[in-house]
């Protein structure tokens, strides 16, 4: 709906203004009254009017006056105006009118229908410039978005050749660096359509398969990477999964290839899908890389890894044997309970350093079995006091040897660990000899258990030559001293401390070294979780002097070391058995059939006929298969006690024989059968 048209009626007389607004009603019109020269005025400041009705005959200002001065505004100067008077009706009062400004001039009485279509007429002539005024901006309007939408156009074209040579070159310079990148990866790149078709390869996949691109452009992939195992490749060009525009499904393997010369080569393969922006699968990526120098060293690695264990294992069968009648004869010296001190003092000497070599080799080897994963613990319920007491016993010797006190102290209330009591122990032991050795003569060592909520903390601390901070983070690691080797060595391969961490990390729980620094002692703290069960205490086996007084057994010793046989005949018989020896493989069946043995400890590495078919041999004759057959070698990692076991051994004992076993293994024998006559 269109807004009212603005009239102005001006004339002094109210009832003339009231029949003007009588005359001039009319919805599309709005009147504005003003009963003065000077309201009019104030009216053509505030507002915008189509008309002006002015009667001409006013106080103060007369309308020929506002007239003028309606005119003299440029705002206002274009404004109609109709005069409206009863007085001025000659010629000369009319032409004053028109020159004042006025567009006509009417008598009152005013003839009502003149008026209207008079005020009609200014008022549509009135619109209709307003329409053509706002015609007029519009299309100003127009005219200079056009000029400004061609000066764009203009400037647009005058760059647009600019801009596609940028682009070109921009797109040319990506072009050039995927090329370059494909030419010079050392990976092969292989495309493929949906049909497995080639193609593209890059320059690696033509060196790795010696075909051409030329060559195997639109080849079957399956046919050019040809696999040494035909039936794995369809499997690996089978169609990813579909998924998204982001899928990122991929296939993985290593598989044998061969050239097209006919060599083989080891290849790790990445299948990957192209999709489009859909998600849907166009083809297929391949990414093949050349890994048979990577599999030549890993055997390479692996034999030499073969090697050392085979080394290691070597190595400690030959130290274990000439231990083996050194450790037979220092049991000899106890058993004769010599009270010559001088005796006594060599035979402990003796005693210790044969446990310390002894040691030295079991440590080796277990660390080289921790490292390939040989090492399985045999966990059960164990009191910790327990684990204190074996390793305080076995290391009471070396403790005393340099004059060290040694404080020891653990809860009153039971602390139970899930365990391996003899790996356990042979923690702390580490950590004993490590502070007594590390320790100059007459220092103090302390032995702290303590329990912390769900844990027990393992301390052992020192006074000895300390750790440099320096240290504190290799302290653990193989072969680590904290002293040169020409310096102030105290002996040892460095591996003690080594060996306990990996032992407690297997027992989930964790090392730590702390130190002052240099002679300010060291403490290691070890941490373990607990359980709340009450341990299970194993049943005290006899010592040597008990096992003296046991049932009499026959005993087979078969060894070709004279010295390691007699000695270890010699402490059986003073157990109180019936020992008998045998130097090789074919004296011990011969002798077995009189001697019929109840037990024979029978070493592997033998003259004549090894220990394995000894064992065969043996089971073989009568009463053979009741017969305790022990295998004592120098030989002890796992595939060593598989073989024994497989030979017919019913256990596996490593050279030199800890007595104590021995004694636990013999008093476990039946016995079964008269000694023969």
């Amino acid at each position: 709906m269109q807004q009212p048209i603005n009239i102005l009626i001006v004339d002094d007389e109210p009832r003339n203004l009231t029949v003007l607004e009588t005359v001039l009603e009319d919805p599309a019109y709005r009147l504005v009254r003003a009963n003065s020269a000077d309201q009019a005025l104030l009216a053509l400041v505030a507002e915008e009017f189509a008309l002006i009705i002015l009667d001409i005959r006013m106080p103060g200002m007369t309308g020929f006056e506002l007239a003028h001065t309606i005119k003299e505004r440029r705002k206002t100067a274009q404004i109609p105006i109709i005069f409206l008077t009863a007085y001025y009706n000659e010629d000369q009062h009319v032409l004053e009118g028109y020159d004042s400004g006025a567009v006509d001039y009417l008598h009152k009485p005013v003839n009502a229908r003149v008026l209207r279509s008079k005020v009609a007429v200014f008022v549509e002539l009135y619109r209709r410039q307003r329409q053509a005024g706002i015609t007029n901006r519009n299309l100003l309007e127009e005219v200079g978005e056009r000029r400004r939408v061609e000066d764009r156009l203009r400037e647009l074209n005058d760059t647009l050749e600019q801009r596609v040579a940028e682009r070109t070159a921009a797109l040319g310079a990506q072009q050039r660096l995927y090329q370059s990148v494909t030419d010079n990866a050392s990976v092969a790149l292989f495309i493929s359509d949906r049909q497995h078709n080639c193609t593209f390869m890059n320059p690696a996949a033509e060196q790795l398969t010696g075909f051409t691109m030329d060559e195997c452009r639109g080849k079957v992939l399956r046919d050019l990477l040809q696999c040494s195992n035909t039936a794995e490749m369809p499997s690996l060009l089978d169609p990813l999964p579909e998924g998204g525009a982001t899928s990122s499904a991929k296939r993985q393997a290593e598989e044998v290839f061969i050239h097209r010369d006919g060599h083989p080569y080891d290849v790790a393969l990445t299948v990957s899908a192209l999709r489009d922006e859909r998600g849907i699968s166009t083809g297929t990526i391949i990414e093949a890389q050349d890994i048979s120098q990577r599999k030549r060293a890993q055997a390479l690695l692996n034999d030499a890894d073969r090697r050392k264990d085979e080394f290691l294992a070597t190595l400690a069968h030959e130290l274990r044997n000439p231990l083996a009648p050194v450790r037979n004869a220092v049991h000899f010296l106890h058993l004769k309970a010599a009270e010559a001190p001088e005796l006594k003092w060599a035979r402990d000497v003796i005693d210790r350093q044969t446990k310390a070599m002894a040691r030295l080799i079991d440590d080796l080897m277990d660390v080289s079995r921790i490292s390939r994963g040989k090492i399985a613990l045999q966990r059960e319920h164990v009191a910790l006091s327990k684990v204190v007491d074996n390793a305080v016993e076995t290391s009471q010797p070396t403790i005393a040897q340099f004059g060290h006190e040694l404080i020891v102290n653990v809860p009153a209330e039971p602390v139970t660990v899930n365990a391996d009591l003899t790996r356990l122990a042979q923690v702390l032991l580490n950590l004993l000899n490590n502070a007594a050795k590390y320790t100059d003569p007459g220092g103090r060592i302390e032995l702290n258990v303590a329990r912390e909520d769900r844990e027990v903390v393992i301390s052992v601390r020192d006074t000895g030559i300390g750790i440099p901070a320096s240290k504190l983070e290799s302290i653990f690691e193989m072969f680590a001293q904290v002293e040169g080797a020409l310096s102030r060595s105290r002996g040892g391969l460095g591996i003690g401390l080594n060996l306990a961490k990996r032992l407690v990390e297997m027992h989930g729980g964790t090392i730590q070294a702390r130190s002052d620094g240099v002679d300010k002692g060291s403490e290691f703290i070890a941490r373990l979780p607990i359980v709340v069960e009450t341990p299970k205490h194993p049943t005290g086996l006899s010592d040597l002097e008990t096992a003296r007084m046991g049932t009499e057994l026959r005993i087979l010793v078969v060894e070709d070391n004279h010295d390691a046989a007699e000695s270890l005949a010699v402490v059986l018989r003073l157990m109180g058995h019936n020992a008998s020896v045998a130097y090789d493989g074919e004296e011990a069946i011969s002798l077995a059939a009189d001697f019929r043995p109840q037990v024979t400890l029978c070493d592997v590495g033998l003259p004549k006929m090894n220990g394995y078919d000894v064992a065969r041999a043996l089971r073989r004759q009568p009463g053979g298969e009741s017969m305790v057959l022990i295998a004592v070698t120098g030989w002890g990692q796992e595939h060593d006690k598989r073989q024994t076991k497989a030979a017919g051994f019913d256990r596996h004992m490593v050279k030199p024989v800890d007595v104590q076993a021995l004694i636990r293994v013999l008093d476990g024998v039946p016995v079964a059968g008269a000694a023969p006559g």
